[in-house]
Formats: structure tokens, C-alpha cells, sequence
């Protein structure tokens, strides 16, 4: 049960009220919450009785929406229904965030890496349980389905497991170069860092970069997505019931001031960003001028190629996962389908496996695929699905129009799978819903030819029984994270996000090892303490501390 703290700025809650600001009829986010009971028997915990408030921004411990006067509305992507508010961040919010994470970080950067290690065991094992209810917010609020978003706080989790490990992580090298004389580096913070996170893992993005930062001994500023900030909400209270002290995480809320804040203010040393291309250019080419360190992780076109040797029941149920899991909006997921010769005659079995998934809201247990986050998103899809059409392609499923009983309001689209070539817009752009695109290929060599005149390069995968096939492709493909009988090869922590060419600008990575490094700066001593120059000291038998 999560604590009345928590419950009031969760999303299952809409929090803090805005006392000059009109409160708007809360009916509609009553009868959200009675659909989480009917369609899938989850209760909602107490302490949630609604009151028409905005939820708030978190300013060095302080829960408030400061002198903001616009809000932006939060809808359920199911039934456009109004769920919250969030205020928009102003100059001042904004200055005063970035004044108390200074602040913060004075005090912990000098915290033992025990005590930050203390706070990241905590964090995680606060965050498993209240698994279900940050989950739950992201149903309401972003549209997956609960399992889904179960398995955006999971991926999420497993970064801030990986960095209780800190002690280890943060080892430096030493050397003795000549007799008395040492060389070593230290890892050291940065300062106030940032983070500007998309809608589609409202959970996952801003736990890889509160963890990774705040772990290293950084102060850190994040910035939401606008359309579904709850889960953000009650990992920030969450990471304070854990211990950090108040302002080490801050949370603003907002469009585009906040981030060309981030961007220009001189004290924010790193910028974290997960996003589309526009935004993440902007972020990377301003960001850098004013001298910070910026990791920008853009677009994608993820590619698979299916060979005709392929186990074809695992590869077709990968693939139609891949494909159409949490309604195509993944940075990864799998976008365009490669067949391969006398792969190709298979397709009919894909379309009618995606067939099957059924579509709906996601407190359902039996909904496989959820709307789109906004109609805006709902409208762009079925744009790019009706000019594959319109260019020479075919629709072989169409998910345009999809009826949802009780949702009529709801940002649908089914499974759609397009026949395409690589001139057409629904190959060229992104398309982020859940839609495949079916190119075909002779040969393997085209096919990796083909992958690699794209200009995207996150992930590619391929399905084969040959190890020397899948050899092949690994060492040729330019994507930089690859799947061999995997569809969506996203490391593990212990690895680094290694996605390239036009999907990333700058940076590192997102976490793992070469997260450590972006949110780090190396510090090279070299020593001379000469043998003959040593002292005799009283000896103690006490037990050394470290605190």
C-alpha cells in the first residue's frame, strides 16, 4: 500500500491543487479508475479520492506548482478522458530547480559511495513493491497494457540494481610508473546533470538516468513527458523515501521552455535526452554550444531478416511481438521485416497471427495491443499506412478503424502489415505505431545492403538455424545492438546501449558501463612520495571505518 505521501502525487491521484487555478470535474477520472477494477479486479489504494488538482512539479523537496499559471491536460489515451494537469515550468520554477540541486550537490557529492550504495538498495526495493501501482499509472495514463507496463518498470529497475553496485563500478586503475611514484585516475560527478524523457517508457527512461546519476554522486533535474508524468511523480517520492537528500532529484514539467532551459542554463553540466529526431537534434546542437555533454537517442527503423532455414513458428511469434508489443511505440521495436527468397511465401502466416491480437484498453486482461498516446499519433499512423497505398505498395492487414466497445474515443489502431519498397514514405519515416513494413529480399547480402542504406541504426536482428549465416550478418549489419533469434536485442544493464549512426548524437550511452563514463569525469593524479622521507607512526588495533 503505498503511503498518503506517495497517493498524492501519483497518477492514480491527481495531485496538489493549483489554489487559483479552476478545478475541472473529476468524474471522468473516477469512472478511469472504475474501469481499472472492472476489467481487470485491480483495486486502487487508498487514500485516492480526487479533488479536480494538478499534479506538481518537485523542487528541492518542495511539492508545488510555483507561480506557473498554464497546465497542460493529461488524457487517457483509451477514452480522452481528462486525467490531470501539469504545470508548465516558468523561469522561476526553473532557476530555483537548478539552485537547489547546486545546492544538494555540494552536499552529495562528498556522501561516502556507501551511503549512495545505502540509497540505490533502497530505492530498488521500495520500487519492487510498488511495482504494480507505478505500473497501474502507466495504464492510465501512456495506454500499454499492464503486463507491458509492468516490463517498463522491470527494465527500469534492473539499471538501479546494477548500480547498488557502485562501489565496484566507480573503481579507478593505479599504477606504479617509477620507484615512489604512482599514477591514478578517480571517478568523479559532474555537477547538476539532466534529463528530458519521452512518453513511451514513462517508467524505464527516467529510472536509467535518476539511477546512473544520482549513483555517481550527480544532482539531476528531469523533465517528463507532458502526457503521462505519474510514473516520474512516484519514482521521485520514492527515491527520497530512499534516502536521497532533497533537491539530488528534481522534477519540472513543461514543453518547450523547460528544455531550452536545460539546454542553455551554464551550471547543468550533462543532458540525458530519449526522443525523436527534432527535439534530440535541437537538445544535442544547443546543448553542445553551451558546452555540456549531451547523449541524444533519436529515431529508429529497426530491421529483421527472416531466412528461409529459420525455425518458423519462433520466428514469426518473435516477430509478431516485436512487431505490435506496446502499440509499436518502442524506440526498438521491430519496424520493417526483411524476407528473404522463399521466406517470403510465410508472410500469410504473419498476417494471420497478428490477426488474432486483440486490441484494446490495457487494464484488460486480455488485450494484447493499446492505443496510441494521442489522436494527433493515432491520425499520423494511419496517414503513413494509407500512403503505402497510395505509393504502389499493399495493405495486407489493416488496423485502420478498429472499433473498441466502451471506447469509442479511444486512440486505436490494430496490427497493420504493409508490402513495401525502400522508396516509399512508410519505410522511410518512422512510423512509431503498430505497423510492419514487408520488404523482400533475394539474397542475404541484399538484404544486409538494404539495412545498412538506412539511415537509422539501433538495432537489427535476424532469424536462421546457420551460425554461419548469423556470423555473417553480425560482422556486416551497421545497426549497433544485434539480435541473433532475438527481435529486440536490448543489452542488459551490465552492457552498454549501443545504438549508432542517425539514431544517436553524442554521449556514451544510457547506462551500463559506458553510462557510467557520460555521467562521470576521469580525475589523473600522479604522486611522489619519496621511501626515504617516511615517518614511524604509533600502530592501532582498532578496526578501520570507512563512513
Amino acid at each position: 500500500m503505498l503511503s498518503r505521501s506517495i497517493a498524492r502525487h501519483s497518477p492514480a491521484r491527481v495531485t496538489r491543487a493549483a489554489l487559483s487555478a479552476p478545478a475541472f470535474s473529476t468524474s471522468s477520472r473516477r469512472a478511469a479508475l472504475a474501469d481499472l477494477e472492472a476489467l481487470s479486479g485491480l483495486k486502487e489504494w487508498s487514500g485516492t479520492a480526487t479533488n479536480g488538482r494538478e499534479t506538481t512539479h518537485l523542487v528541492g523537496g518542495e511539492w508545488t506548482i510555483g507561480d506557473s499559471t498554464a497546465f497542460i491536460d493529461v488524457h487517457d489515451p483509451s477514452s480522452q478522458r481528462v486525467l490531470t494537469r501539469v504545470p508548465e515550468a516558468t523561469p522561476a520554477v526553473l532557476k530555483r530547480a537548478v539552485d537547489k540541486a547546486e545546492e544538494a550537490f555540494d552536499e552529495w557529492k562528498d556522501s561516502s559511495v556507501l551511503k549512495r550504495q545505502a540509497v540505490m538498495l533502497k530505492f530498488q526495493s521500495l520500487i519492487r513493491e510498488h511495482h504494480d501501482e507505478i505500473a497501474r499509472s502507466i495504464v492510465l495514463e501512456q495506454g500499454k497494457t499492464f503486463a507491458d507496463a509492468k516490463g517498463d518498470v522491470l527494465r527500469g529497475l534492473q539499471v538501479i540494481e546494477n548500480v547498488c553496485g557502485v562501489p565496484s563500478l566507480l573503481l579507478g586503475d593505479k599504477l606504479e610508473v617509477t620507484k615512489d611514484m604512482d599514477t591514478y585516475t578517480r571517478r568523479v560527478p559532474l555537477g547538476v546533470t539532466a534529463a528530458v524523457c519521452p512518453f513511451n517508457f514513462p517508467a524505464m527512461i527516467p529510472l536509467w538516468a535518476m539511477g546512473v546519476s544520482v549513483a555517481t554522486g550527480n544532482s539531476i533535474i528531469l523533465k517528463p513527458s507532458e502526457r503521462d508524468p505519474g510514473a516520474t511523480m512516484i519514482l521521485a517520492e520514492l527515491m527520497e523515501q530512499a534516502g536521497a537528500p532533497k533537491g539530488v532529484l528534481s522534477v519540472v514539467h513543461g514543453t518547450i521552455e523547460p528544455v531550452k532551459f536545460i539546454c542553455e542554463e551554464p551550471r547543468i553540466k550533462a543532458i540525458s535526452f530519449v526522443g525523436g529526431d527534432r527535439a534530440g537534434k535541437y537538445i544535442y546542437e544547443t546543448g553542445s554550444k553551451n558546452g555540456k555533454r549531451v547523449q541524444a537517442n533519436l529515431g529508429a527503423k529497426n530491421h529483421c531478416i527472416l531466412m528461409p532455414d529459420a525455425n518458423k513458428n519462433f520466428a514469426l511469434n518473435s516477430i509478431v511481438g516485436a512487431a505490435f508489443g506496446a502499440a509499436g511505440q518502442r524506440c526498438m521495436a521491430l519496424s520493417t521485416l526483411v524476407a528473404v527468397g522463399d521466406s517470403q511465401h510465410w508472410v500469410d502466416s504473419l498476417v494471420e497471427r497478428a490477426k488474432t491480437l486483440k486490441v484494446g484498453n490495457g487494464f484488460d486482461p486480455a488485450t494484447e495491443v493499446g492505443p496510441l498516446i494521442t489522436p494527433a499519433a493515432k491520425e499520423r499512423v494511419e496517414s503513413l499506412i494509407h500512403s503505402c497505398q497510395d505509393q504502389g505498395g499493399k495493405i495486407l492487414l489493416d488496423g485502420r478503424g478498429v472499433k473498441v466497445d466502451g471506447y469509442p474515443n479511444g486512440n486505436f489502431v490494430g496490427p497493420t502489415i504493409l508490402e513495401a519498397t525502400t522508396e516509399m514514405d512508410c519505410y522511410q519515416q518512422e512510423i512509431f505505431g503498430p505497423v510492419l513494413t514487408v520488404v523482400k529480399a533475394d539474397t542475404l547480402d541484399d538484404a544486409i545492403a538494404l539495412i545498412n542504406r538506412n539511415h537509422y541504426g539501433n538495432g537489427a536482428s535476424i532469424f536462421t538455424n546457420s551460425g554461419a549465416t548469423a556470423r555473417k550478418f553480425e560482422i556486416a549489419v551497421e545497426a549497433g545492438q544485434i539480435g541473433l533469434n532475438v527481435p529486440i536485442p536490448v543489452p542488459l544493464p551490465m552492457f552498454s546501449w549501443s545504438g549508432n549512426k542517425g539514431s544517436v548524437l553524442g554521449g556514451q550511452s544510457l547506462y551500463g558501463p559506458r553510462g557510467i563514463d557520460f555521467f562521470t569525469q576521469l580525475k589523473t593524479t600522479t604522486s611522489y612520495w619519496r621511501s626515504e622521507d617516511a615517518l614511524d607512526a604509533k600502530a592501532t588495533t582498532s578496526m578501520p571505518t570507512h563512513h
